[in-house]
């Protein structure tokens, strides 16, 4: 059973595509899209689900201790808001394409390309709580949050 975020539980029927979020107040049916089948529009802000190691870089006295194990550090998979760019040039000037982008500037590529870190899926963000839309400015958005508190979520 996975473990569950505050205010967030995950269920435990739910397909392998798919999973159902319910979070305080409100429902979300997030679905989940393998990276290595389809890759999102350039731009679009995202879920990404990444699979890795941390850390990363092992100690040359680790290494000493088991030549037969490859693998550094701990497995993880977790998920990250990122963004998805089809071109993207890191503040080195490196270029890369079809990769998503975190909020510090790390370049994460799909699942079966050569990178540490993969994304192995990805969702399209949710619309905000209460709402049909991804955003709200000016005048809306009092009333927007308010709708979203007095929310309920469906039976």
């Amino acid at each position: 059973m996975p473990v569950p975020a505050a205010g967030i539980r995950v269920a435990d029927d739910a397909p392998s595509a798919s999973v159902r979020v319910e979070m305080t107040n409100l429902n979300t049916v997030v679905t989940w899209v393998d990276a290595r089948e389809r890759l999102p529009r350039s731009g679009i802000p995202v879920a990404a689900a990444i699979t890795g190691r941390y850390p990363a870089d092992r100690a040359p006295e680790a290494e000493a201790e088991s030549e037969a194990d490859t693998a550094s550090g701990e497995e993880f998979w977790l998920v990250r808001p990122m963004v998805f760019m089809t071109l993207h040039w890191s503040e080195d000037g490196a270029e890369h394409r079809d990769c998503f982008v975190d909020s510090d500037g790390v370049v994460r590529l799909p699942h079966g390309l050569p990178s540490a870190e993969t994304v192995t899926h990805w969702a399209e963000l949710p619309t905000l709580p209460g709402g049909t839309t991804h955003l709200v400015l000016a005048k809306g958005v009092q009333s927007a949050l308010q709708n979203a508190w007095d929310a309920r979520p469906l039976t």
